[in-house]
């Protein structure tokens, strides 16, 4: 395997490892709240479930929110996918937001707690 090529799949892994371990999963970002139809897991969204959706952490995966506004943070299960607009990492449901203090957009940061 040739340096460059070499270089590129370690990276792809170091991402791939940060997006699943705790040691090294945070990310900021914007929030926002969604309580409707079913997950890409196979279950109902339930608004007062503290739930939420990331475009690549495994679901179950369990995941610290802190609002950066408000300092208050909730822990939530990824169960679905998405959000599929730019700047925004996490939709949470209704229940999840409320507890930390927003109920349309929020900046956020996440980190990954562990497998639930």
């Amino acid at each position: 395997m040739n340096r460059a090529k070499y270089i590129k799949v370690l990276a792809a892994s170091v991402v791939l490892a940060c997006t699943v371990t705790a040691a090294c999963a945070e990310q900021s970002g914007i929030a926002s709240v969604y309580s409707y139809g079913r997950t890409a897991s196979g279950e109902r969204v339930h608004s007062g479930a503290l739930t939420a959706a990331h475009r690549s952490l495994p679901f179950g995966t369990m995941v610290r929110v802190t609002n950066r506004h408000t300092g208050r943070s909730v822990i939530v299960r990824i169960n679905d996918r998405g959000p599929f607009v730019r700047g925004r990492v996490i939709d949470m449901t209704p229940a999840g937001a409320h507890a930390i203090g927003f109920s349309g957009l929020a900046p956020v940061t996440l980190t990954v707690i562990g497998r639930g």
